[in-house]
């Protein structure tokens, strides 16, 4: 796969919110501002292309056994200076963003691209894999706070918008409209698309942390497990 089609892949053909459908809860909980929204994208890709550089580098050394705690451990600090470094110089984007952004050692996405790729690739294709994903990632949340404030709140990045501010759906910004303007994305992305953004193919148990876990029966069983 050429570089350009690695870092442009994450946008739309495997979106980690719309089309893996990973980072859900951070996706509905901080996409009510437009501006909480950047900032957490930033945050999160920040961490993802780190995490992914440093495990490319040490896929090595770590030993398979104990990866998963390793790869933890390696986003956990990332994520740490992230944290601080948002603290230190956009105080107010801390607390708007709370306890979703320590939250983000826990993001399916980060793990995730770190053992189905970061594991497997160089250090740069990770680094590239990761900008994707991440603006993938941040595209998504922009959208979905961009609709859920403008008609939710009637404003943008906090500007009120004339009309729009007296006329608002205040359903837009509490969690039901979250899950309906998900729930469209991922429909308007599946159309776009038709249905071929990925295939089921392109995901096995090589690729799946909890692979030794289930004894890859759901993989052999369609899923069901019987």
């Amino acid at each position: 796969m050429g570089r350009l089609a690695n870092l442009t892949r994450g946008i739309i053909k495997e979106n980690p919110v719309l089309v893996l459908v990973l980072g859900t809860c951070p996706t509905l909980a901080v996409s009510t501002q437009a501006m909480n929204a950047v900032g957490m994208g930033i945050a999160a890709t920040a961490v993802l292309v780190c995490s992914n550089m440093a495990i490319s580098l040490l896929r090595n050394v770590i030993p398979d056994k104990v990866r998963i705690p390793c790869y933890i451990v390696l986003i956990a600090g990332f994520v740490t200076i992230v944290q601080m470094i948002v603290e230190a110089f956009a105080y107010s984007l801390y607390e708007a963003l709370g306890i979703y952004l320590p939250l983000i050692v826990v993001n399916c996405i980060i793990l995730g691209r770190a053992e189905m790729y970061a594991n497997k690739n160089t250090v740069a294709n990770s680094a590239l894999d990761g900008i994707g994903m991440g603006i993938g990632f941040t595209l998504t949340l922009l959208v979905m706070a961009s609709i859920r404030e403008i008609f939710g709140n009637g404003t943008w990045f906090g500007i009120s918008l004339p009309v729009l501010s007296q006329n608002n759906i205040s359903v837009l910004t509490m969690a039901p409209g979250g899950f309906i303007i998900f729930g469209c994305l991922i429909a308007l992305v599946n159309k776009i698309t038709k249905g071929k953004a990925i295939r089921k193919s392109d995901f096995g148990c090589a690729g799946c942390p909890s692979a030794e876990a289930c004894g890859k029966l759901s993989c052999q069983t369609g899923g069901d497990g019987k």
